[in-house]
């Protein structure tokens, strides 16, 4: 993108206009940004794990390792390390530096989500199908499991214990997504009974629960600086709540309070939420809606509907933010595209001349004095020489302003990248279901026109080609 070229008050928006453009490199199933932005991983359902360069829209590598569809993707602090989920019953952390697999863990359950310390990368909590989430130190080679609960831990009424029956009503709920706080000190957990649960990194203990709704919840993620989370359940109800700064202290969880900020929701059609993601500045939610091709956009300020993004005519899973700029990318349930929404951008075409300018209506030109002077060949030839003489830096890259992050890892260049896979890999059967193709689908070119025109020029015809002659009809005689 060339900012020159763009206008500033443009790019003073807070949210995109209107559908820009689409990737594709097989079937999407869930897609995660890094937190510099200018990288775009996406998780097929084949197991892949495919990284785009946002600038150029580019394939930027493939990871292979996981054989069934990807749950969840987790990007590192500095932006190196990435880890993804599968239905494999695996999690693999993945080396960009040089795409290899640094560690692979293996559970006894399909992984829901599992996400990555903000600030280690060797360590990180998984929520797992039916059975209690994890919290998983790879920083040796045999990984180290911890259980952390999912039962609530319920405020005694006037000084008395939970009752056997509540619980034991509570040891039977399970934990759907655990993220970190914003320091890596606790983990916020949801279960499907609608708690909020805060464990303690170091004891693995819950030392607060809150109760946010009666259904499930899906979903939470934080804003970029961690103040702030939302949430969505399976009560229709998307969530923003301020998260209080945590104590180190076990015993001084009991001051902190967790209250809902607001709550977004389609009180006309009722609609259910696949996705919600926050803004780069976490002023806006975006969330993708089931059954629709829509986006719906909130500004947390007022609590109200801002935009309805219209997509593509497909129903859109995973919805994601870019941690820049007003980019949102969302990939399709059937098709498995990862769609881009973005500001429709005007270019100043005077950027390129400065001494250029545009007008609405027709200008009088008033000529400098001497604008239109002849002079001398070998004076004009002397002049080009000397500017062909200056030395011109095509290597160094300029930092943008805002643009830059410190102490972020830049991934290298592969030339070597071949996308032979995109489009044929996957096909749609009905609403929702997908089979592969079998190995001598799509052949056509094996009998293509021009084949067979080459083939008649040639006299070879079907009927020259075939060597076996046909067996005589022998008619019977009847007596």
């Amino acid at each position: 993108m060339n900012l020159a070229l763009i206008d500033p008050f443009i790019l003073a928006q807070d949210y995109p206009d209107a559908l820009t453009g689409k990737v594709r490199s097989g079937h999407a199933t869930c897609i995660r940004f890094n937190r510099k932005g200018d990288f775009l991983a996406s998780g097929r359902v084949d197991g892949t794990v495919v990284i785009f360069d946002i600038e150029t829209n580019g394939v930027a590598r493939k990871l292979r390792g996981h054989t069934r569809q990807i749950q969840s993707l987790s990007w590192s602090h500095d932006g190196r390390y990435l880890l993804s989920s599968s239905q494999d019953w695996k999690c693999i952390l993945w080396d960009l530096h040089d795409g290899m697999r640094l560690r692979t863990v293996r559970f006894e359950a399909p992984v829901y989500i599992a996400e990555l310390h903000p600030t280690n990368h060797l360590l990180f909590v998984a929520s797992l199908f039916e059975h209690q989430p994890l919290l998983v130190d790879i920083s040796t080679t045999l990984p180290a499991k911890r259980h952390l609960p999912s039962a609530p831990k319920r405020p005694r009424v006037d000084g008395a214990d939970v009752n056997e029956k509540q619980a034991a009503q509570d040891a039977k709920q399970l934990t759907c997504v655990t993220i970190f706080t914003a320091q890596g000190d606790h983990i916020l957990a949801g279960t499907n009974k609608g708690w909020l649960n805060i464990i303690h990194l170091r004891s693995c203990k819950t030392v607060h629960s809150t109760r946010l709704c009666a259904g499930v919840i899906i979903l939470l993620r934080l804003t970029a600086s961690g103040r702030d989370m939302v949430s969505n359940a399976s009560d229709r109800v998307i969530r923003t709540i301020p998260i209080p700064n945590l104590p180190q202290a076990e015993t001084d969880m009991d001051n902190v309070k967790i209250e809902i900020e607001h709550k977004f929701q389609d009180v006309v059609n009722r609609l259910s939420w696949n996705h919600v993601a926050f803004s780069s500045t976490g002023d806006y939610v975006a969330a993708s809606t089931f059954m629709n091709h829509d986006i719906y956009v909130w500004e947390r300020g007022h609590g109200s509907l801002v935009k309805i993004l219209e997509g593509p005519k497909e129903e859109l899973g995973v919805v994601e933010w870019h941690p820049q700029r007003p980019f949102i990318a969302a990939c399709g349930l059937e098709t498995g595209r990862v769609y881009h929404w973005s500001i429709i951008t005007p270019q100043r075409w005077s950027a390129l001349a400065p001494d250029f300018a545009e007008v609405e209506e027709n200008v009088e030109y008033v000529e400098r004095e001497d604008e239109f002077d002849i002079h001398p060949i070998e004076e004009i030839h002397k002049r080009r020489l000397d500017l062909e003489d200056e030395a011109v830096d095509v290597l160094t890259i300029d930092p943008v302003k805002g643009d830059s992050v410190p102490d972020f890892f830049s991934m290298p260049v592969l030339l070597d990248i071949i996308d032979s896979e995109s489009e044929e890999e996957v096909v749609a059967v009905g609403p929702g279901t997908m089979r592969r193709k079998s190995p001598g689908e799509s052949r056509d070119w094996m009998t293509s026109m021009e084949d067979r025109t080459s083939a008649d020029e040639h006299g070879l015809s079907k009927k020259a080609v075939s060597t076996i002659p046909p067996k005589p009809q022998i008619k019977s005689r009847k007596r």
